[in-house]
């Protein structure tokens, strides 16, 4: 598939587009309330310039809290799904070695694409593509997000794709992408449902998704951990979508649509009497409360994202094309 370039015409537009972002039109009514339309306004979500700018300021701020262990140099940078994530993992990291990552090295983002969605109303988004210095070949894509004009630029979502898996994006003659709403019914799966959807068919199989890693194979890989001589291990998957895990779809060339979302995960490991659960790693202890003695229950976050197809299309099933989670907290008991 070809690879999204970004907006057309960026550096005609970037000052006209943030001039239009800025501007909210002002009215008094009789009663003296000031009334504000701007949010209703179809507008690029920012500008190429802006966009580069947040992407270089988050792999800044990433390279420093990694670096330290400090989850505070880059709280500002990141919400959502991967605010979740990286705060754990920054936690147990500074809790294993509290002088900061003997192995960090810094995330470098080159060769970045970015696909900005003219929309009206908020969160105000964009995605970038970018190749990593880490994850092989496999594309880093990162969705930005904003609730306010004010807001910082964070990340929410974060995937690592292969390349010939990131899809065209329908565009306009300017060069903007189109986000297609959450309760769309002209996918085969509204965005909204693709978590709730995700979640019920890792526990109970279906037709709805494509087979590949994070699906059919999971769930055999879940059938085979489940049941272990003196250890048994269950799982609970629910959805995640208020807020900063809430959706987020980009309207493809066929039709069909690229959907962000996130699911949460229990994931329970019990000892039968006699026998104990095995030493987790340094890490998920640093995460964990309470005594293991019998029984561990662990709790993840997972950042999904997905090709939804249009509604009627051949095949009509989603395909999961990357998922990247993190163990969020741990109960001993």
């Amino acid at each position: 598939m070809s690879r999204d370039r970004g907006p057309r015409r960026l550096g005609r537009l970037d000052r006209s587009a943030l001039t239009a972002v800025s501007l909210t039109v002002l009215s008094l009514t009789a009663s003296g309330c000031v009334v504000v339309h701007g949010e209703k306004e179809v507008l690029p979500a920012t500008t190429g310039a802006e966009a580069a700018k947040a992407l270089q300021q988050f792999t800044a701020a990433y390279n420093k809290a990694d670096e330290a262990f400090d989850s505070s140099l880059d709280a500002a940078h990141v919400t959502g799904a991967l605010g979740d994530i990286d705060a754990a993992r920054l936690k147990a990291g500074r809790v294993v070695h509290p002088d900061g990552n003997p192995s960090h090295s810094p995330l470098k983002l080159t060769d970045a694409r970015f696909t900005v969605p003219k929309k009206a109303g908020w969160p105000r988004w964009f995605v970038a593509d970018a190749r990593g210095n880490k994850g092989g070949d496999l594309r880093w894509l990162l969705v930005f997000t904003r609730n306010e004009l004010d807001d910082p630029w964070q990340v929410a979502f974060l995937t690592l794709v292969a390349a010939d898996d990131v899809p065209e994006f329908k565009k306009d003659a300017d060069g903007w992408a189109e986000a297609v709403p959450a309760n769309s019914t002209e996918l085969a799966v509204p965005p909204a449902d693709l978590s709730k959807d995700y979640a019920t068919f890792l526990k109970s199989g279906g037709k709805g998704f494509a087979d590949g890693t994070h699906t059919s194979l999971w769930r055999k890989q879940r059938a085979k951990e489940s049941s272990k001589p003196g250890l048994v291990t269950q799982y609970i998957d629910e959805p995640l979508t208020r807020g900063d895990y809430a959706p987020l779809a980009l309207r493809t060339t066929d039709g069909g649509a690229l959907v962000f979302f996130t699911t949460r995960r229990y994931q329970k490991q019990t000892a039968a009497a006699g026998a104990s659960i095995p030493t987790p790693s340094e890490g998920v202890q640093a995460l964990t409360t309470g005594e293991i003695k019998q029984s561990l229950m662990m709790e993840f976050v997972s950042n999904e994202v997905a090709l939804d197809p249009k509604q009627g299309s051949a095949d009509g099933k989603v395909s999961i094309l990357g998922r990247i989670e993190g163990m969020t907290s741990a109960q001993g008991s």
